[in-house]
Formats: C-alpha cells, structure tokens, sequence
C-alpha cells in the first residue's frame, strides 16, 4: 500500500512482507507482546489487567522512549488480521478488562479488519496523540477508549525531541475527533472507563511551561469534566536523552507540584496524578513474543 497513514503522509510503499516508511513496517501488524498489563491508570488496569498489545515501529522519534526495543528497533512479529483476532479473544479469556491497543497508528487498516468481530470488552487505543483524523475515522465504531498522550504544545520542542514540529497541531486535530467519537467518558460502578478519553501528559524536566500551556490547549478543545486527565511524572532519562543535557535528569518535585496545581486550577479534577517516585524502570514490560 502506498502509505498516507500518519500525519508524515511519507507516501511509502508498504506490503505485507516488506517493511517501508518512517516507522519502516509491513502493512501486516508487527506485535512485539499481547499479556495482561497492570501499569496503566486504574481505571484502564482494574484488578484483571489490561489485555495489552504492544505493536512495534513508531512514527515518532522520541529522544527518551521507554519502548525503544520495538518503537525504533526491530523487535516483534509478522501477524494476520486473523491472528490478531485470536490474540484478543486469548486475552479476553485471561480475564482482561479491555483490549489495550499500543501503537497501533501504522497498522490501522489491518487492526480495522481484526476489528470486524468486536470483542466483548472495551477497545483502547493507546496512542502518542500524532494522529491523522481520516485514519482515527477508520476506528469509528470499533475503539471506544481513547488513551492519547499530548506531549507538546511547543512546536520546537516537538521537533527537537521527537522529530515533529507539526505534534501540535496534530495531536489538537486528533484529541477533538476521539472526543467527537466517544463522547464524555462513562465508568462503571467499580470505577473501569467503558468509554471515553483519558488523555496522557508525561511531564518533562525543566518544561514546566511547555507542560502548563498543553493544559491549557487541551482545555481549548475539550470541557474538563467530560474527559479524564492523566499527569505523569514517570519520566527517565533513556537513550539519546542521557546526551543531553537539559534532558538526562528526572523530574523535580517542585516541579510535579507546580504542575498539578495549574492543573487542578484550570478544572481538571477528573484523573490521576502520578507521584515523582513512579519514576523507574519496573513497569517495562519484557518484548520477548510472549502471547504472539
């Protein structure tokens, strides 16, 4: 396929078993681990587990990825549509919550089919923000979570750190069609999302101010008390990071304090604030195949 996928448009040529592109994949979905995960929000995680699939390749180039293994490497394995319907109902009857969809943006036709055959639990798609609305339109129906991070309100930030000047804007577009699908967020009685948007922020050192004014866009687009707010504070200098400087230490707790104060004064009160000690490397998950 001639691939428009993602807001890059890079136009490559993507078949099943030749791989192309920024996030240089096949067409068919590449899924690096497919198990119960208990490291999102509680609302997400529950006490059963997320049924998470980890899909490798990304088409961003975040400097401090935790994921690195699969989002810039090569880790992960070729599956069908139809295996990857099977790997939901298997996670399905492990006792999953949902089905939690990890970097899925460059696979979405193929996920799109798997789809057909909803499961009976929630779908998630978990994603960096950087999406193109035609594509998040081809979800409509099948995803009813959406888990976006917004990363950057900064447009030199974005591109300093993750090679994409446009995550802005992108990632606005975006934010406003998941909550155009799902509408205001509804949970059950036990406190599990059946619906909705939880949006993620992972603050960052030493961009307080980059943090404060994504508050403030996704505020622009969405009333606070229709959707969740995730705060994280779980950043750790990996990779490319450790290079430099500004970048190669964890969050202060001035910081994190500065940080969800503005937070709850701009009204999102609704969500979850990550302590400054969630700060390791634990919640990694092995990509070893496992559930492929």
């Amino acid at each position: 396929m001639i691939c428009i996928l993602c807001p890059r448009q890079c136009g490559a040529t993507r078949t099943e078993n030749t791989a192309g592109g920024f996030c240089n994949q096949p067409a068919l979905p590449v899924v690096a681990r497919a198990a119960l995960h208990f490291g999102e929000e509680p609302c997400i995680s529950g006490t059963r587990g997320s049924g998470t699939v980890f899909f490798s390749g990304c088409n961003l180039r975040c400097c401090f990825c935790q994921n690195e293994i699969i989002s810039h490497g090569g880790a992960g394995r070729p599956v069908t549509a139809a295996r990857l319907r099977e790997i939901f109902s298997e996670l399905e009857a492990l006792g999953a919550h949902n089905i939690n969809l990890v970097t899925g943006t460059h696979f979405i036709p193929a996920i799109a089919e798997a789809l057909e055959h909803s499961p009976s639990v929630p779908v998630v798609w978990n994603s960096s923000g950087y999406e193109s609305v035609d594509a998040l339109r081809l979800l409509e129906g099948k995803v009813q979570i959406y888990l976006p991070d917004f990363k950057y309100a900064d447009p030199a930030l974005a591109q300093r750190l993750s090679g994409a000047a446009d995550y802005p804007d992108r990632a606005a577009e975006a934010l406003s069609e998941m909550l155009r699908q799902t509408g205001p967020c509804v949970l059950t009685e036990d406190g599990l999302l059946r619906r909705g948007v939880l949006v993620r922020h992972l603050l960052l050192p030493g961009k307080l101010e980059n943090t404060k004014a994504v508050i403030d866009r996704v505020r622009e687009i969405c009333p606070p008390e229709d959707i969740l707010f995730s705060l994280m504070s779980q950043y750790v200098p990996l990779g490319r990071a450790l290079t430099m400087p500004d970048m190669a230490r964890r969050i202060r707790k001035s910081e994190y304090r500065a940080a969800a104060a503005y937070l709850e004064a701009c009204g999102f009160t609704n969500g979850y604030l990550q302590e400054p000690d969630a700060a390791t490397t634990e919640m990694i998950p092995a990509f070893d195949l496992t559930g492929v």
